[in-house]
């Protein structure tokens, strides 16, 4: 067993353990208040004498107080948490969760807990696990959910966001609920058979926009006011045939094969059509250093993806995503959340490349990576025209940091909400770094070379 696995389990066991960490220091709190504080204020004789007994009153009765209060928000818990466990036993109550899209970041779960009571002035908390007992953060179920037209409430109900590590899908194994009592001293678990799906979806970022044309008509229903430049037939070129003009043949195909060709000369259609949507996950390098970097990166890369994709969607034109691995996506309520789902679920492969996934007859949209291999890049761009959009993705700018800002906010401030600074200290030294940095930069030469329009992400 790998040690992330050994403790993974370890936590996962620790969550029967009732007593949490404000339990030791209540102990210890009271410990040094009986054994340490108390005889060293009775030794104190002087000027105290006459107010000695006020105090000792006042401290009594705020002891005697915030003692009974606590103590009755723990037999509360206890005993919510006894009645519950009557409800899962004999009526089969188990945790309800329903997971949705938010606006921003992360990912809103809304919860329901039937029947169930909260303790007074104490709290019931939730946590699922997911992918070989990996956890979430624990969430909140604060609200009594009524019935309409019901004295009586439903249940106990909340509205959590989930920040979870990468975008992708998950798998939903299991989940805790916790009784806590109001300074929760005790942390009472139910375990809950609970299982699903659900998957965190990429974030839209800033990008720089370009107009896409269809490159083939499809259909003949929808008619444009505006003629649109329509490509010829095979990869934009055919061979060099007695009567063509000499002004159209593709020199650097002949300097490359030492075969005439010649564009086939563009042709206006008044008819609208699909723009195709490319976006290729494949990398040799990413596969094979497969690490906390490669996975960083492909969260950086689906959400400019994603960003190209909705915005090209909402122009004009119809936007087909074509994705370049198998997927087994359930049927979704759009096209637009398909897309989402398709590219959340995809993954760095090995399996198809570039150049076998791209069709230059039919894409208007190409995304590539840093991980893209510059000679099959190369091979596209020899098929390419000025009306094909490459966006290019700098993987590399996954990890930049703008250190003396965050400098400053260390120092003055708070420490900055940053889940990469772990492994943008180490992203300096490792040996992937080198080789990215040496593929981006073959990759700008045949960008800044080509005749088709380029953008970045």
């Amino acid at each position: 067993m790998k040690r992330n696995q050994f403790l993974r389990r370890v936590r996962y066991y620790a969550q029967y353990f009732p007593f949490t960490l404000n339990a030791l220091i209540t102990a210890l709190a009271l410990w040094a208040c009986f054994y340490w504080v108390r005889p060293a204020a009775g030794g104190r004789e002087e000027g105290l004498s006459s107010f000695r007994p006020l105090i000792l009153l006042i401290g009594r009765t705020a002891l005697w107080f915030i003692t009974a209060l606590a103590g009755f928000s723990v037999l509360t818990a206890i005993l919510c948490w006894l009645y519950y466990l009557w409800l899962k036993n004999r009526k089969s109550y188990q945790l309800e969760f329903e997971f949705r899209p938010g606006n921003d970041k992360g990912l809103w779960m809304e919860t329901l807990l039937k029947k169930a009571r909260r303790p007074f002035l104490g709290f019931i908390k939730g946590r699922l696990f997911y992918d070989d007992l990996r956890m979430t953060d624990k969430f909140l179920l604060a609200s009594n959910r009524r019935s309409p037209g019901r004295f009586w409430r439903e249940g106990v109900s909340g509205k959590s966001r989930l920040r979870l590590p990468d975008i992708r899908e998950y798998a939903v194994e299991g989940g805790f609920l916790y009784f806590e009592d109001m300074l929760r001293l005790l942390s009472l678990p139910v375990r809950q058979k609970v299982q699903g799906h659900f998957y965190q979806a990429p974030e839209r970022v800033r990008i720089e926009e370009r107009e896409p044309l269809p490159r083939k008509t499809e259909q003949t229903d929808t008619r444009i006011e505006q003629l649109r430049k329509v490509e010829g037939e095979y990869l934009n070129y055919k061979d060099f045939e007695s009567g063509d003009d000499v002004r159209r043949i593709v020199w650097k195909v002949y300097a490359k094969n030492r075969e005439l060709v010649v564009r086939v000369p563009e042709i206006f259609d008044p008819y609208a059509s699909h723009i195709y949507f490319y976006a290729s996950f494949h990398s040799d390098l990413a596969v094979k250093h497969h690490n906390a970097f490669t996975a960083e990166m492909l969260n950086y890369y689906k959400n400019r993806v994603w960003t190209a994709f909705e915005t090209l969607n909402g122009k004009e034109w119809e936007v087909k995503f074509i994705p370049d691995q198998q997927l087994h996506i359930a049927e979704q309520p759009g096209n637009e959340a398909y897309v989402q789902r398709v590219i959340s679920n995809s993954a760095w492969h090995d399996d198809k490349t570039l150049d076998s996934y791209f069709e230059p007859r039919y894409g208007s949209v190409l995304c590539i990576s840093s991980f893209s291999n510059p000679e099959e890049l190369q091979r596209i761009l020899d098929q390419g025209s000025s009306d094909t959009i490459i966006y290019y993705v700098k993987l590399s700018r996954a990890f930049r940091n703008f250190l003396p800002w965050s400098w400053l906010k260390r120092l003055f401030v708070l420490s900055p909400d940053d889940r990469l600074k772990r492994i943008r200290t180490r992203w300096l030294l490792t040996p992937l770094r080198y080789q990215l940095q040496k593929r981006e930069k073959e990759i700008e030469r045949l960008l800044a070379a080509a005749e088709v329009t380029t953008g970045r992400l």
